[in-house]
């Protein structure tokens, strides 16, 4: 690592003087210089790994010098990752650094822990690519990931991107529907990384009040309020040295948000009713259905703190995304049903699996799940065709409907589907949404999304 060439650039002798004694106990080359124009002159001539910069190089605190000198280095090496050091107050022009393309961003005063993680996910991350490894014979996706069925490009090339990011300690947004398998994926991160023996803690943010949230993540001291009869530990705590999994992280209250925001910048937090602050050591895998950007817009979810998790972004596909992947989970269904109930074989006709492929599937993988379970389950039969899942199945058009389905786009076979699941379980929202395999919060924004108003 002692050739490793880091480019620091800061105008105070302090700071430069600082990150030089701190890269080189790290076993990296540092490179200093006070500001852009011989920061620029390097970069052309030197060939460097990552650039450690400050925001401002006069007594202006706009950061537009920053900014315009990253943009200048982007151009010249568009391949060469950019960490900004800003104060906790400026977070806001960190982010437009993101924008303009900088790596991460570290605010001063910076932890030495938290500083070097970031350094090493960058030279982690921008570091040659391994071989694609091939296909497995076996139906798996990716023979890393044994727990994920499916051989679909889509998925593969995401299974790819995930075998090379796993070992690293970038957090990760994974995207996607309901039921598309996002806590797989976090899963297999966390078991591909150097933190695989430590713990991996799931958290549901969708379901946390604003209330429980600090006791929930951050544990509380006994008396700290009414109810606290003894001593809890947070989440954070739980998942100190491993992986933290930040479920339905789209559903959280703006209050919490700043709360997290700042636990995950420093890797610090408070015990509610203990004042002494604690360091945690933990790597962030968040996991929405939601469209953040869109929230941003919103002003209903913080800028920053979606660039602090979303370092690396995983978009799930959805099923109807990687419809030559059903036979393969059918089967894969199918087989731990009867292992775990002690079943027969069962064996599925082409037209089973043809008629599973033209249905829309908005409950996605869960919902594909349920319905081979609950066909295999209520008939009983060990040789399965298109007319069992019709008959035992939940409501879709069948094979010989299939054809009025031509021309609908795909948001129109899902709210098709919706009505249909609300028209036979009698808009019972709780029934409806276990057959359509999704949540019933989900279930709500689907219904608010296509204007559907029901009583439950």
């Amino acid at each position: 690592m002692t050739d490793t060439k880091i480019l620091v650039v800061d105008d105070d002798a302090v700071v430069r003087s600082s990150l030089t004694f701190l890269l080189k106990r790290a076993g990296y080359l540092p490179v200093t210089v006070d500001g852009p124009k011989d920061a620029l002159r390097l970069v052309r001539e030197e060939e460097f790994r990552l650039v450690l910069m400050d925001m401002n190089f006069t007594l202006t605190t706009t950061g537009e010098e920053g900014i315009h000198l990253l943009r200048q280095v982007k151009v010249l090496r568009p391949d060469l990752p950019v960490i900004l050091m800003t104060a906790w107050g400026s977070i806001s022009l960190a982010v437009q650094g993101m924008q303009a393309g900088a790596f991460d961003f570290i605010t001063k005063p910076w932890n030495n822990l938290v500083l070097l993680k970031a350094i090493r996910n960058a030279l982690d991350l921008y570091a040659p690519a391994e071989p694609a490894a091939s296909e497995s014979d076996a139906g798996r996706a990716h023979p890393c990931f044994d727990k994920i069925i499916g051989k679909s490009p889509a998925l593969l090339s995401l299974l790819d991107t995930v075998a090379r990011i796993a070992p690293t300690t970038a957090s990760v947004l994974i995207t996607g529907e309901s039921g598309t398998g996002k806590e797989l994926i976090a899963e297999a991160v966390h078991t591909h990384s150097r933190r695989a023996k430590e713990p991996f803690v799931k958290v549901n943010l969708g379901g946390l009040s604003q209330s429980l949230f600090e006791s929930e993540m951050f544990g509380h001291k006994k008396g700290a309020f009414t109810d606290a009869y003894m001593d809890r530990t947070g989440r954070f705590e739980m998942a100190d040295k491993g992986t933290i999994f930040l479920d339905e992280i789209g559903d959280l209250e703006l209050s919490s948000q700043v709360k997290l925001l700042r636990v995950l910048q420093d890797q610090t937090f408070e015990v509610l009713g203990d004042s002494r602050p604690r360091k945690v050591d933990v790597r962030v895998v968040s996991a929405t259905n939601r469209d953040l950007s869109a929230m941003v817009r919103e002003h209903t979810f913080r800028e920053d703190l979606l660039y602090r998790i979303n370092l690396i972004t995983v978009h799930l596909p959805a099923l109807r995304e990687r419809r030559e992947d059903i036979p393969l989970l059918v089967r894969h269904f199918a087989q731990k049903l009867a292992e775990t109930n002690g079943l027969p074989p069962v064996e599925f006709t082409s037209e089973a699996f043809t008629y599973l492929q033209q249905l829309p599937f908005p409950g996605n993988i869960r919902e594909l799940k349920n319905l081979v379970e609950r066909t295999l389950l209520v008939s009983g039969r060990q040789r399965i065709d298109a007319s069992d899942f019709e008959q035992f199945g939940m409501p879709q058009s069948s094979l010989s409907a299939s054809t009025s389905l031509e021309g609908l786009t795909l948001e129109e076979l899902e709210r098709k589907s919706i009505l249909q699941a609300l028209d036979k379980y009698e808009h019972n929202l709780s029934r409806t949404a276990e057959a359509l395999g999704i949540s019933r919060a989900a279930l709500y924004r689907r219904l608010e999304k296509y204007g559907i108003k029901v009583c439950d």
